[in-house]
């Protein structure tokens, strides 16, 4: 069986739930608390040496992490990741796009806002992410105008690596109204009849 290690919470984490569900995968959850240092500890680091969640244990014992690595390892020779190499070059593209276009302005914001509790000294620190969050929706949007999702017209991780903190976007004080593509894509993905909430 896969163990996951992770926090529901954290959409890093809720990217391996997601997909788990829609394969049937089954698994145990493992809950670490970042905040009191679980993540830290000697035998946390042992799985991984950066100390970040999530982490799986391979039904063989070994180690995977870092979020769209391992939705890429649970996806191989499913639907959900494309056979075709330029589909999953765009897959890839994605995913790239939601770690350094979108995760550290949508999620980082949500962070500050929902772990942190909205502290006075972060608060400029929110501010300079409000531009780069409301870029990466722009993207996000043009595209969904001209596909229902974001790679082959079919559902896929690269959905599903966006989907994780779009759809709690506004706990980082991102406006949706304004995205009515956005909405449709969050409300398609979350009407598989397979979905798993985040909580």
């Amino acid at each position: 069986m896969y163990k996951v290690y992770g926090d529901i919470n954290s959409g890093n984490c809720y990217k391996i739930k997601l997909l788990m569900g829609l394969l049937d995968i089954d698994h145990e959850w493992i809950h670490v608390d970042i905040m009191s240092g679980e993540s830290r500890t000697p035998e946390f680091l042992e799985m991984n040496p950066n100390g970040k969640i999530p982490v799986i244990t391979l039904p063989d014992g070994r180690h995977l992490f870092e979020s769209n690595a391992i939705l890429n390892y649970l996806a191989e020779g499913s639907a959900y990741l494309p056979s075709d190499p330029f589909l999953r070059a765009q897959v890839l593209q994605w995913q790239c796009f939601e770690q350094y276009s979108h995760e550290p302005y949508i999620a980082t914001s949500r962070y500050i806002i929902k772990y942190l509790g909205r502290p006075e000294e972060r608060m400029k620190d929110l501010e300079v992410r409000r531009k780069g969050g409301y870029m990466a929706l722009d993207v996000m949007e043009r595209h969904l105008a001209e596909s229902e999702y974001f790679v082959g017209n079919s559902y896929s991780i690269a959905d599903i690596s966006l989907y994780a903190y779009t759809h709690v976007a506004e706990e980082g004080d991102f406006r949706l109204g304004n995205y009515p593509l956005i909405r449709r894509w969050l409300d398609r993905l979350a009407s598989h009849p397979k979905h798993v909430t985040m909580t």
